[in-house]
């Protein structure tokens, strides 16, 4: 296993103690982001991606969920030797003790312990550099294929003109009719690689400067929060914002959304041509 290769336990996202359940549970629910229906409306690049992402799940699942392969596995892991490094000709003595303030104390529980230069993590422990990057790219791939979905759903949709709002990735206002004002709402759509309640907070706040005409946001992220906890945030938001918002968490990996009953009608149509990909 190479430095930059993670375990079976970190590619199903548990720790080494997790039960044969919660490996079947994992493994269902990661597998199912990655099947080539989820990943269809994306581009060539992500899509080899996710079949190597899905791969690698597929292999973890096939070790660990055999009591025996599983066994040698952590033995093999257990017996692996730590990355080499170089150590210098004579041993330089050791710092005098250093003695921590209660404040720096608290400040350093929990920091990753540093590594004499040129040292790399040992087998089996995560190179926490290289996981960032790929999921920064995945993100990214995602990104930009998630705007350009919905892009072509809203011209799709018609009645509406793109413009730029800052905050938001995407944006579009309604067409002007002759002598009546289009009732539909402004449309706006924001990529996050997680939607949380914080997340619900801001962009509601940034949502809130069109104060004078209705507003639906699309909140995209290629993961989210509970659905508790989302709901949570966007009814603090209601009662105490005027603004006329209507908040939607979707989850771009598969376009499940948390629809309020009050959501426009064109916001379920767009929803609904997200989701048949038209």
């Amino acid at each position: 296993m190479t430095v930059a290769q993670k375990t079976h336990y970190e590619n199903l996202e548990l720790p080494p103690t997790a039960s044969a359940e919660e490996i079947k549970k994992s493994f269902r629910a990661l597998i199912a982001r990655y099947h080539p229906d989820k990943v269809q409306h994306l581009g060539k690049e992500f899509q080899d991606m996710a079949a190597d992402r899905a791969a690698e799940l597929t292999e973890a699942y096939r070790i660990l969920s055999d009591a025996g392969r599983r066994a040698d596995y952590d033995r093999m892991l257990s017996a692996a030797p730590p990355a080499p490094h170089a150590q210098p000709e004579t041993a330089a003595p050791p710092p005098p003790p250093v003695e921590h303030s209660s404040e720096s104390s608290k400040r350093d529980a929990g920091r990753e312990p540093s590594r004499p230069p040129g040292e790399t993590p040992g087998a089996g422990e995560p190179d926490n550099r290289t996981f960032k990057e790929e999921r920064q790219v995945r993100d990214e791939y995602m990104r930009k294929a998630t705007l350009s979905r919905f892009r072509t759903a809203v011209s799709a949709l018609g009645g509406y003109d793109e413009t730029q709002l800052r905050g938001f990735e995407i944006a579009f206002v309604p067409k002007s009719k002759f002598l009546s004002k289009n009732k539909n709402p402004r449309l706006l759509g924001r990529f996050l690689s997680r939607v949380d309640g914080s997340a619900v907070a801001e962009t509601w706040s940034e949502a809130g400067k069109w104060t004078s005409d209705d507003v639906c946001v699309l909140l995209l992220g290629s993961s989210l929060a509970p659905a508790r906890e989302l709901a949570t945030a966007i009814a603090e938001q209601r009662k105490k914002s005027r603004s006329k918002v209507t908040l939607i968490p979707v989850d771009a990996r598969d376009w499940a959304a948390h629809i309020p009953t009050d959501a426009p009608d064109v916001a379920k149509s767009l929803l609904a041509r997200l989701r048949g990909g038209t």
